[in-house]
């Protein structure tokens, strides 16, 4: 049978349908808010990932408009995001810019493949205590990233690891800067205490109100970073700013060019590529899903949105972006906002154009405190901290993968955590599903002499093959006959199978007889193909314990 791809069709594509201008309005009304959102915390992730601001202004815009324009959401808002940024960090000091580029190319070709394939849903797979765990460690990771710019301490450069990062920070704990730690506090207390659109009343009654309606409307982020741009600028403020640090961003798009590699160096990517797109897949879908709750749009298409992905991850690195995601702060703002359309999010990629298009020099006294600051917050927002107050209600198998996915993530890096919390995830579950199979002496039937019947139940696979290796020395002496009562068994494998076959092999040695009644049609089905009716004999595989005991009372 011939391989079936999964269509590209972007949701776009629905929309356009009688797409009318009330829709406009307020689409873009939502891109142009996202858009000033968007502004900075694109260079504030950029810069926490260890590459220059404009690096997340491209990745916004280009894979921005990609992942509205060809994705399978309605409002999903693409860009960098927080959860990279200990990914990008950590690439960048191992391998080098060109290659983060190269990776996150890869990575897009391997989100394209996945969509195609239809393979969307099996994100879905990966347990929410691995998700938890590892997007608790990333706040953690995103807010020791931002001590030393907080605190203005004089580090030349910061290591990856987690210890030497500690080690760093607490050596030059001499070097604090008090109008950077004022900046960032400031920051910090205005993103927090402004007013949210989301939390103000849809009627308003009285003037305060209605002027916190109207502040609502200005994301705090803007407010905190321009008034602490506004007082270095005019101030004259000895603190490091994207200036100092990196000169300023350029008036324009960068020219399209391909990042140098060579096939010795692509060889060692593959655990970041992997690690970028299975990241970005669970980011992207988890935050289509939360949107879809949200408001009354139709359910995202998972496959189309891996796809766009995709796209977007091979192109924006074709301008020096970095990879990109779905963005669950943004998408909700555009929900918010009132966004019901991809226009939305193509909207908010040419609004961050426009201002890196007019507005660049005036980043050039934008102080890396106050973006600390705000960093700070979306760290604080990112992690589920209730979480582990909650632990104490769960069975211990989901604390232990929750708490080992965190502590990985902190102390090695998101790719052995990921793969330690799926580890452990399947461990457990082949030892909780091993635990629900049980053998039991059936007490219903009038039992011949000589004859025992044990029932099963739930499924007999390689992590529950020992409750039958553990028969026979249950049956006693003088045994003629075992029943295996299989109504309620629902699942057999090859491993079961084998172990059968052993039991039957053992019981045979004592001269007692193995039947098996009641066979559901998977494991029926097994044993035939695999020979074992014919070496256990037709007459042994019946219908029914009854039938069983009459056959036995022929012999």
């Amino acid at each position: 049978m011939a391989l079936q791809l999964h269509p590209f069709r972007p949701r776009l594509l629905s929309h356009l349908r009688g797409y009318g201008r009330a829709q406009a309005v307020a689409d873009i009304g939502a891109g142009l808010t996202v858009g000033v959102v968007a502004l900075p915390l694109a260079m504030a992730f950029a810069i926490a990932s260890g590459v220059k601001p404009e690096a997340g202004l491209v990745t916004a815009i280009i894979a921005g408009f990609l992942i509205s324009a060809l994705g399978g959401s309605s409002v999903q808002i693409g860009g960098p995001a927080g959860a990279f940024i200990v990914i990008v960090y950590g690439i960048v000091e191992r391998y080098g810019l060109a290659n983060l580029l190269i990776s996150t190319m890869l990575a897009g070709v391997l989100l394209i493949a996945l969509g195609a394939l239809k393979l969307g849903a099996l994100v879905r797979y990966v347990p929410v205590s691995i998700v938890i765990g590892f997007t608790n460690g990333i706040a953690v990771l995103i807010g020791l990233s931002q001590v030393k710019d907080f605190l203005g301490l004089d580090i030349a450069k910061m290591p990856a690891d987690f210890f030497l990062q500690i080690g760093t920070l607490a050596g030059a704990l001499h070097t604090i800067n008090p109008l950077a730690v004022a900046i960032a506090g400031a920051s910090l207390a205005v993103v927090v205490l402004w007013p949210k659109s989301y939390a103000m009343p849809t009627a308003p009654v009285g003037l305060i109100a209605r002027t916190r309606r109207l502040a609502a409307h200005v994301p705090g982020t803007v407010v905190a970073l321009a008034g602490a741009t506004l007082a270095v600028t005019v101030l004259g403020l000895d603190v490091e700013t994207i200036g100092s640090r990196f000169g300023g961003i350029p008036q324009s798009l960068p020219d399209i060019a391909l990042p140098s590699f060579d096939w010795l160096t692509v060889q060692q990517l593959l655990v970041p590529t992997v690690t970028i797109a299975l990241l970005g897949a669970i980011e992207s879908l988890l935050c289509a899903r939360v949107a879809d709750t949200m408001a009354d749009i139709p359910k995202h298409d998972p496959n189309q949105e891996l796809m766009a992905q995709g796209v977007a991850n091979l192109a924006a690195p074709l301008w020096g972006g970095i990879p990109a995601t779905g963005t669950i702060a943004r998408t909700v703002t555009n929900v918010r906002a009132g966004g019901r359309t991809p226009v939305a999010g193509m909207v908010h990629a040419a609004t961050l154009l426009t201002v890196m298009l007019v507005a660049a020099p005036l980043a050039m006294n934008v102080p890396l405190a106050s973006l600390a600051g705000i960093l700070m917050f979306v760290a604080w927002n990112m992690g589920e901290w209730h979480e582990f107050v909650r632990l104490r209600r769960f069975h211990p198998t989901y604390r232990a993968i929750l708490v080992g996915t965190f502590a990985t993530t902190v102390i090695f890096d998101l790719t052995v955590a990921v793969q330690l919390g799926l580890v452990l995830a399947c461990v457990f579950f082949i030892w909780r599903m091993g635990q629900l199979f049980r053998v039991e002496p059936a007490t219903k039937h009038p039992l011949p002499p000589g004859v025992v019947v044990f029932e099963l139940y739930g499924s007999l696979f390689f992590g529950a093959v020992g409750k039958i290796e553990a028969l026979p020395p249950r049956v006693a002496e003088g045994t003629r006959a075992v029943v295996l009562e299989m109504h309620r068994l629902v699942l057999l494998d090859s491993s079961g199978l084998d172990a059968l076959q052993q039991l039957h092999r053992a019981l045979t040695k004592r001269d007692i007889a193995l039947v098996l009644a009641h066979v559901n049609e998977q494991p029926l089905a097994l044993v035939r193909s695999s020979g074992f009716e014919a070496e256990l004999g037709p007459e042994n595989v019946v219908p029914t314990v009854g039938d069983a005991f009459g056959g036995l009372d022929n012999r």
